[in-house]
């Protein structure tokens, strides 16, 4: 499903009333779009349109992401971290020095380079009235209102995929959310968190949390929308940890979230952690968790492992030149060869690049003859690095060859792929 793509002007300070103004966070800013009218048509039937204020503004809830809360219910998480997320996205969307009001520490004093161009691609707007999208600073060539298919190149420019490079925000994936897009944000997440790059060394729940109470609860750096339910928790008058399994379980619309375990059941939110005593431990990385909007339904197909054609018998991806001179739109090329003694049928094999995006093939092969196939654009092997996969007929993997960044660098150069070529 396409992404709307809406232009407009991004906001965080009212200048006339500015103790009155927004309170950016890490996955939250206040947009103006040019044409209401867009952001309107972004309403499903049966569900509610966009939350506009009088100023013709509406809420902007950061498509894949979850930072740490800074007013929930007047309560808030880690405050390094959800501070640092905020800073980090007012950076990034280009705005210039900010200053908060040391009494009202999340509403802008003022604000430089203020208000910010730029855009969002849209396709849902959640039941409080505020949009759901991917955010970007600046301009682009696509025309107000464009349908435009976000794939990992496009969206990796967000100020979403940003500040999960960074470490800031928790993955959170929405079942709504393109598979195209779910994975090169998880690569990012599990780079994150490999590398130790921001909130992760201190994700709490993953080595077990002390919670006793609200004061216990917001010192930590929590999965947020875990925090949620543990604040109202608490707020309702439960004086420890051992009710809450129960509680959350007593309400799986308000509280339980469904949930696609990383065993790939369906589950909810109270099979994601353990608890003994006053310690919750988290038992599922973030990243790997698909959540189920309220209502919604899934039937869940665990992926099933590909085993490759011996190689010998197969056709062979043995080069590809992915950055032609100039432009790669549709000069990037690959190069098959049949090892095999027999006529292969290409009819309805693929070549796929690391997103998944294929071009389908079709004809003969001879033996031992070399193809050079030119890729379509919707294919792209991008500079930086990627991954080449060649599909039969019937979707089982041939062959699958890689180049790194240093190989992508090299302009107009074609790259030997197959093993025993370099």
């Amino acid at each position: 499903m396409p992404y709307k793509l809406i232009k407009g002007e991004f906001h965080i300070w009212y200048p006339d009333d500015p103790r009155r103004g927004p309170e950016p966070d890490g996955d939250t800013i206040t947009f103006k779009p040019d044409n209401p009218a867009l952001v309107e048509s972004l309403q499903k039937p049966g569900n509610p349109g966009p939350n506009f204020n009088s100023r013709g503004m509406v809420s902007i809830r950061f498509d894949a992401i979850d930072a740490l809360e800074t007013h929930y219910k007047n309560f808030h998480q880690n405050e390094l971290w959800s501070i640092a997320a905020r800073d980090f996205m007012i950076r990034q969307m280009g705005f210039g020095e900010v200053r908060f009001y040391a009494n009202l520490p999340y509403k802008v004093e003022n604000a430089e380079l203020h208000p910010v161009r730029g855009y969002i691609i849209s396709k849902d707007i959640e039941s409080q009235g505020r949009v759901v999208g991917f955010v970007f600073p600046g301009d682009t060539e696509f025309v107000d209102g464009a349908e435009v298919f976000a794939d990992a190149d496009f969206i990796e420019n967000s100020v979403n995929a940003k500040l999960l490079e960074e470490g800031l925000v928790y993955p959170t994936f929405y079942s709504t959310l393109p598979v195209d897009l779910v994975e090169p944000l998880k690569k990012k997440a599990k780079a994150a968190r490999k590398t130790g790059k921001g909130l992760w060394p201190q994700n709490d729940a993953d080595n077990g949390s002390q919670i006793s109470n609200l004061t216990d609860l917001q010192k930590l750096a929590l999965f947020p929308k875990l925090f949620r339910r543990l604040t109202a928790y608490f707020l309702a008058g439960y004086p420890n940890l051992s009710h809450f399994e129960a509680w959350l379980r007593s309400d799986p619309v308000g509280r339980d979230d469904q949930l696609i375990l990383p065993s790939y059941e369906l589950g909810n939110m109270h099979d994601i952690f353990e608890i003994s005593g006053d310690t919750l431990t988290l038992n599922a990385e973030i990243e790997e968790l698909i959540v189920l909007p309220d209502g919604a339904t899934a039937v869940v197909v665990p992926p099933v492992p590909v085993k490759p054609v011996a190689k010998e018998k197969s056709v062979r991806i043995i080069a590809a030149l992915a950055n032609p001179p100039g432009s790669d739109n549709n000069k990037e090329l690959v190069t098959l060869l049949n090892v095999t003694p027999d006529v292969v049928d290409l009819t309805d094999w693929a070549i796929a690049d690391k997103s998944n995006k294929r071009d389908v093939l079709a004809g003969n092969l001879n033996p031992g003859q070399a193809l050079q196939i030119t890729l379509s654009g919707r294919v792209k092997l991008n500079n930086s690095g990627d991954t080449i996969t060649l599909f039969n007929a019937a979707g089982k993997q041939i062959d699958q060859v890689s180049f790194d960044k240093k190989a992508g660098a090299l302009d107009g150069w074609t790259l030997l792929l197959s093993e025993g070529l370099r």
